[in-house]
């Protein structure tokens, strides 16, 4: 799925940090998946009214939330919703400065509707948690979400030990664990990871440059070709692809001389939602559509390297594709429109197709810089892992609840996630198609699959259902030091 974590393995993302200044006041889940920490868990917290930031401190002598100088283990990150800072206590003018979407919450009836959290996309009876900021009519009232608490170990007994730490403290402050999920990121015997459906997953990220970002190799970050994205598109404060700073709240500072401190900089905003996965459904799925294709050329596997986007192992479908880089690595700077522009060979509604255009809904060669360039402007930065156990068999359901606990990094809720959501995944009218939307993440609809003479369209079900989620904030250390003063 497009919204997989970044194995170490398998992304053809160069590594990238930030400047030594930056990087020392910044959350370590920005520039990294602790991919080197397989065993994992998020931890979503409910604060007690008027907590304030005790907690906070307490937590955070026992738990050392990363930075993002230098390698670490165990690793940890944390977040809060808006109604969460408003339970800490913070001030209405510093609430007030957090955009729209974030002090709206994902359970916005309307942004539900766009998000399309209001059909058959969620799970019966409503999503299980959220923010807390409104309620879904005629269904029970999820659980309300304050804080995520995000750990990272070698193994799963390193990650308990952790857990446990972290139980401990809340148990101590009051602040209860409504919701746990454990989370996995482990490679297979080629040094894949795979998400449920069986595809290799994390394979393309955007890469951000300025003087804010070095590689990993050495040297400071480039304006890639394909993948180029503005420091300020993840972190608060930093020019984004307006040419702007992006905006993020300001808080009174503690002595009123100083007047304010700027809360959101080098912070950003930290989307999670919870995706469930019905392995043995897709792949029924693809074995009923290969049966009614009835082309020895489309079977099963090849159908559903059609939804993705990419075959089970990661390598684009687009024939101008370069060759992959070695096993393991699929190539991943091209665009559509040279190779495949009518999307016979990868779909024009295919899953990752949508999720990033590329050069593809450019007119003409002339424009495809330029389309490119567009599609980077609305990029995210995926974060997130699958939980639960792997299916055994991939077409027998076992009744085990698995998926994928998305999480992504943006500053602008609206252009970024939002309107990847919205006006690609979710666009019945997307490059030219009608009546569908995405293949993976979509209610049940058809799927085309462009040919000559006559175009195919296939049945898709629905696979993938929404369980809760919701905006947070990621701050920067500093942020959290103000937080955790909070009375």
């Amino acid at each position: 799925m497009g919204a997989g974590p970044v194995a170490r393995t398998v992304s053809t993302t160069p590594g990238w940090g930030l400047a030594s200044d930056c990087a020392a006041l910044t959350q370590g889940l920005v520039v990294s998946p602790f991919a080197h920490l397989p065993a994992g868990e998020a931890m979503f917290l409910h604060l007690p009214g008027g907590s304030g930031g005790a907690w906070l401190a307490a937590l955070r002598r026992d738990i050392a939330i990363t930075s993002a100088a230098g390698k670490a283990e165990p690793c940890a990150a944390i977040a809060f919703t808006w109604t969460g800072l408003a339970a800490m206590g913070l001030e209405g003018a510093a609430l007030a400065g957090f955009s729209d979407p974030f002090r709206e919450g994902m359970g916005e009836a309307d942004r539900r509707r766009r998000l399309g959290d209001d059909g058959p996309t969620t799970i019966d009876g409503g999503p299980i948690w959220s923010g807390g900021t409104e309620a879904v009519a005629g269904a029970p009232a999820p659980i309300a979400v304050h804080a995520v608490l995000l750990l990272y170990a070698r193994d799963d007994a390193a990650l308990q030990v952790e857990c446990g730490k972290a139980e401990s403290v809340l148990a101590a402050t009051g602040v209860a664990i409504a919701r746990r999920v454990r989370l996995s990121l482990h490679l297979d015997g080629n040094g894949i990871a795979r998400e449920h459906f069986g595809f290799a997953d994390g394979i393309s990220q955007p890469l951000p440059f300025g003087p804010e970002i070095q590689l990993t190799s050495g040297g400071p970050a480039p304006k890639d070709e394909w993948h180029a994205i503005a420091p300020g598109d993840i972190l608060m404060g930093h020019i984004d692809a307006h040419g702007e700073p992006a905006p993020g709240p300001q808080a009174a500072a503690s002595d009123p001389a100083a007047g304010f401190v700027d809360l959101g900089l080098n912070g950003s905003y930290l989307v999670v939602r919870e995706l469930r996965q019905d392995v043995a459904r897709f792949w029924a799925s693809m074995d009923g559509a290969a049966v009614a294709v009835n082309d020895p050329a489309l079977g099963a596997d090849e159908l559903a390297a059609k939804t993705i986007g990419r075959t089970l192992d990661g390598a684009s479908l687009d024939p101008a594709a370069p060759p992959p880089i070695h096993a393991g690595q699929p190539a991943n700077a091209f665009g559509y429109l040279a190779g495949d522009p009518h999307g016979f060979s990868c779909p024009l509604g295919s899953h990752v197709r949508r999720a990033n255009p590329r050069d593809g809904l450019a007119r003409d060669a002339a424009g495809a810089a330029g389309m490119v360039k567009f599609s980077n402007n609305h990029r995210i930065l995926r974060r997130g892992r699958k939980f639960g156990l792997d299916l055994a068999d991939r077409r027998i359901d076992d009744g085990v609840e698995r998926g994928l606990l998305f999480m992504c990094l943006n500053t602008d809720l609206a252009r970024q996630f939002e309107f990847v959501q919205q006006n690609w995944l979710l666009n019945q009218t997307f490059a030219t198609l009608f009546d569908e939307t995405d293949p993976l993440l979509g209610p049940e609809g058809p799927f085309t699959l462009p040919a000559r003479p006559l175009r195919r369209r296939v049945p898709m079900e629905t696979f993938v259902q929404f369980a809760g989620g919701e905006y947070f904030f990621l701050p920067s250390l500093p942020a959290l030091d103000y937080l955790q003063g909070l009375g």
